[in-house]
């Protein structure tokens, strides 16, 4: 009897309305719009049948499209705010595509503010999450750069610790960095998770997570001007390498250099 290897689609998120950094997704970078790098890292993995990408933005579909994404419907309008959460858009991304036809045992959100995320990165995660039975999804993680050990609640004049769990005769917020406990954060490399634990738990992750630890510079992310000047900075330094593309570059006045 043949083993039923699971099938995963990419879920590209790229809403319109970005206020910390106009029209994010589609600045160029290194010659390309932001979303090209994530569309080809998704493309190149091989671990995708498709390559969906969730917008509200017709410019964003045809530079999707021009990158070999797919954008088989729009995502509405009320389903892309500032504070819509992942679950809404997803849950009708992958019931639009079931009506179609269309179904998959697990998903992928891969955001494209994550442009040194490879391949390479992708194949890892998809086979740490194939390897980690009972588990609902798999979320990357790293090392928090401030350890959250050492911060504070101010209230009426008073702090308080965030962690007061800590020991007593050594409290964590007058530890040495080095003698407090590794504390992870999320960051927005990738998220993998099996379709079931989205129309189930109404979560994009369930109850049963599992960490995939980026290495370098795959979970960096892009949000501020500042994040963005870095980015340049580091592909020029040869500190990080964008996933290579083989389109040409898309040609179009609207998405201009921050």
């Amino acid at each position: 009897m043949t083993k039923h290897t699971p099938t995963a689609v990419a879920l590209i998120p790229a809403r319109s309305g970005s206020k910390r950094l106009r029209d994010k997704n589609i600045l160029p970078l290194a010659g390309h719009p932001l979303i090209a790098y994530t569309i080809a890292a998704a493309r190149a993995s091989g671990v995708f049948h498709d390559v969906i990408v969730s917008t509200d933005s017709f410019l964003y579909a045809e530079i999707a499209r021009h990158y070999g994404a797919e954008v088989p419907f729009m995502r509405p309008a009320e389903m892309a705010g500032e504070t819509s959460p992942d679950i809404e858009w997803v849950e009708y991304t992958l019931k639009r595509l079931r009506d179609e036809g269309r179904e998959y045992d697990a998903f992928s959100i891969l955001r494209p503010t994550s442009p040194f995320r490879q391949a390479e990165t992708i194949q890892r995660a998809w086979f740490e999450f194939l390897a980690a039975p009972g588990a609902d999804s798999l979320r990357a993680v790293e090392l928090c750069k401030q350890h959250p050990g050492k911060m504070w609640v101010v209230r009426g004049g008073r702090m308080t610790p965030l962690m007061p769990l800590t020991p007593e005769e050594q409290p964590w917020h007058s530890s040495q960095y080095q003698s407090l406990p590794p504390v992870y954060v999320q960051n927005a490399s990738l998220e993998i998770a099996w379709t079931r634990v989205a129309f189930e738990t109404h979560t994009i992750a369930g109850w049963t997570l599992i960490p995939f630890f980026t290495r370098e510079q795959e979970g960096f992310d892009v949000n501020r001007p500042y994040d963005w000047r870095l980015a340049e900075e580091l592909i020029a330094n040869g500190e990080a390498v964008l996933p290579r593309i083989e389109q040409k570059p898309f040609e179009s006045g609207e998405a201009s250099k921050p």
